[in-house]
């Protein structure tokens, strides 16, 4: 055995002057670009109005508290807010891809997205929410919540950035950890609300380069009735496998449904496991999980007289190249959604779209009477648009 050394490497360090040492070690977190807090935080002011621009919190925490009067507009995504002692505040948050915590604040109008949403001992709010989770409420009185409405170019992207779905808005299902009886803490705005009327664009010069609008058809997300009283016994729920236009799809039935007089109750983007193929397909589970590890489907409800034929008559026209199936027993599939609250009395119509996943010619039917006779009682075909 033996070792190696070399006197030059000493020699080397002996012959560097004083001073020169070597350079100390340079680390990931050293190079990072230093965060003033102050850029993240709107602070006592009053009678103003600020703002922060796409990119200019780029997913950072941001705290606003003591502001009062002001106008405050965050066109970013974050990773939480806190809203502390405001009063008379208009304020609108791009999304949060944690919580957003209002407290001891009053007399605020407020248009979010957040997947969590708590407001503590407050009173008089306004809120146009999107938020992936249920939204809490604690010793607060007279809060009113109405569904997000709201685009700007960068909004998509923000959402993405925040890992916040379009499709999970649980708006209107509000939790009170305080409640009181004989009253009720919170309601929900009127329908007909305009959100422009409780949250006004910027008026500022720097502002209103983001090209904001507030229409219903342009919202980043589906504008739905939440848990308002339904118009009607007859619903439809739609449901869509993952695909490359999955997303562009489902926008297309809402506005196609909508624009013919239907109500959008409420949406879901939820994954569905092995088991709960089991539970829905049966013997044909196997077929549909290389659906399923695509991604999460869609589902989207519908509501009211005529529902059920109205959306046939749109996937017929416009979904061509799609093969759609009729769930007659649908409870079992419901499961996977039981954010959705279907009375039992609702005509609920399953459509399953298999988007450019069918390639036979419309001629062949064989395969379609096979389907419905080994899929027996439970499946009722009804159309079927196949791609040549």
């Amino acid at each position: 055995m033996g070792c190696f050394f070399s006197n030059r490497r000493k020699a080397e360090k002996e012959s560097q002057p004083e001073g020169e040492g070597e350079r100390p070690k340079q680390y990931s977190w050293d190079q990072r670009e230093k965060v003033d807090p102050k850029d993240y935080m709107f602070s006592g002011l009053k009678d103003e109005t600020v703002g922060r621009l796409p990119g200019q919190v780029a997913g950072q925490q941001f705290l606003i508290q003591d502001c009062e009067n002001c106008n405050i507009y965050i066109f970013d995504h974050s990773a939480t807010i806190t809203i502390d002692d405001c009063t008379n505040c208009v304020i609108f948050l791009g999304p949060v891809k944690g919580s957003v915590f209002f407290r001891n604040c009053r007399d605020c109008k407020c248009t979010l997205a957040c997947q969590q949403f708590r407001v503590r001992d407050c009173r008089k709010l306004e809120v146009f929410l999107c938020c992936a989770t249920q939204p809490i409420i604690e010793s607060s009185t007279n809060i009113k919540f109405g569904c997000f409405q709201w685009y700007y170019p960068e909004l998509a992207f923000q959402f993405k950035d925040a890992a916040l779905s379009i499709f999970n808005n649980t708006w209107s299902n509000i939790h009170d950890f305080t409640p009181v009886s004989g009253e009720l803490n919170w309601s929900l705005l009127p329908e007909d609300t305009v959100v422009q009327d409780h949250v006004p664009l910027p008026t500022t010069e720097e502002l209103k380069a983001v090209r904001v609008s507030t229409e219903a058809n342009r919202s980043i997300v589906p504008v739905s009735r939440g848990q308002r009283q339904k118009s009607s016994d007859e619903s439809c729920l739609v449901v869509l496998f993952a695909g490359d236009y999955t997303i562009a799809n489902a926008r297309k039935l809402i506005d196609e449904m909508v624009g013919k007089g239907f109500f959008l109750v409420q949406t879901k983007e939820v994954s569905m496991k092995a088991e709960d193929a089991q539970r829905v397909f049966g013997e044909k589970a196997p077929d549909f999980l290389p659906l399923l590890n695509k991604g999460p489907v869609i589902a989207l409800e519908f509501n009211g007289d005529g529902a059920v034929e109205g959306c046939q008559l749109i996937v017929s026209e416009i979904f061509n190249g799609t093969k759609v199936q009729d769930f007659i027993d649908y409870f079992s599939f419901i499961r996977p959604f039981m954010s959705f609250p279907f009375p039992y009395n609702q005509i609920v119509l399953l459509f399953l779209l298999f988007l450019g996943i069918i390639k036979k010619k419309p001629a062949d039917h064989d395969f379609l009477e096979s389907m419905i006779n080994n899929w027996g009682a439970k499946l009722c075909f009804f159309l079927a648009k196949l791609k040549c």
